[in-house]
């Protein structure tokens, strides 16, 4: 497992993450495909939620073996169950209606685990939003003020629209969908506008209403 390449494009995620497709198209100039061939960054992730799992089981009560197994399960769960079912979606959504059609070239398709490989992207910056800047703020972002619940809730947005924003241009960077209908990815964006104005006025904490669902 390549660790420092791997390390680098987390950071690029962070920075700038159209840095992360362009070696991703250099990759599929060399070895003709989009995938990673190297299981590093799913194991890295994988390792970073195991991690994040006890400390945040430590933190709030939940510290016991089986305690903390259990939210390691459902952390690495959530994470590749729910990133297969959304690879899956958009694996099915990018070759079935963005593909780009020529009756004298070659068909190509979204590979699935080049799917898989986008929302591992996407997911990178949203774990250190929502897992590793929410727990240094935890005591504040827990509690009853509104100015917490505003920090908590934006924190929660941006995190979300990132993710559509990084997953958003890993399709853009394939040459042979229609960008204006890859555009259409960005759309959830603003219903996550919506919903951040229902939770202001309804006074709802993110932070508060997610972790309630662990512990």
């Amino acid at each position: 497992m390549d660790l420092e390449y791997t390390f680098t494009q987390m950071v690029y995620l962070m920075r700038s993450p159209s840095k992360v497709y362009k070696l991703t198209s250099w990759r599929n100039q060399t070895k003709n495909q989009w995938a990673r061939d190297d299981p590093a960054f799913v194991v890295i992730i994988c390792f970073f939620l195991t991690f994040a799992s006890i400390a945040y089981g430590v933190a709030l009560g939940s510290a016991s073996l089986s305690g903390l197994l259990r939210l390691i399960l459902i952390n690495l769960g959530l994470f590749l169950g729910c990133g297969m079912i959304l690879a899956t979606f958009c694996w099915w959504l990018a070759n079935s209606f963005f593909r780009v059609q020529h009756s004298h070239s070659v068909e190509q398709q979204v590979e699935w685990m080049y799917a898989f490989d986008i929302h591992c992207n996407a997911f990178f910056p949203m774990f250190v939003a929502l897992y590793i800047v929410q727990y240094l703020f935890l005591p504040f972002l827990l509690s009853e003020s509104f100015f917490a619940t505003l920090i908590a809730n934006t924190l929660y947005i941006a995190a979300f629209a990132y993710y559509h924003y990084v997953s958003f241009l890993g399709y853009m960077f394939l040459p042979f969908l229609r960008k204006d209908q890859v555009t259409s990815m960005l759309y959830p964006i603003a219903a996550l506008g919506v919903v951040y104005v229902l939770f202001i006025v309804l006074n709802i904490n993110a932070a508060r209403f997610t972790l309630s669902f662990f512990f």
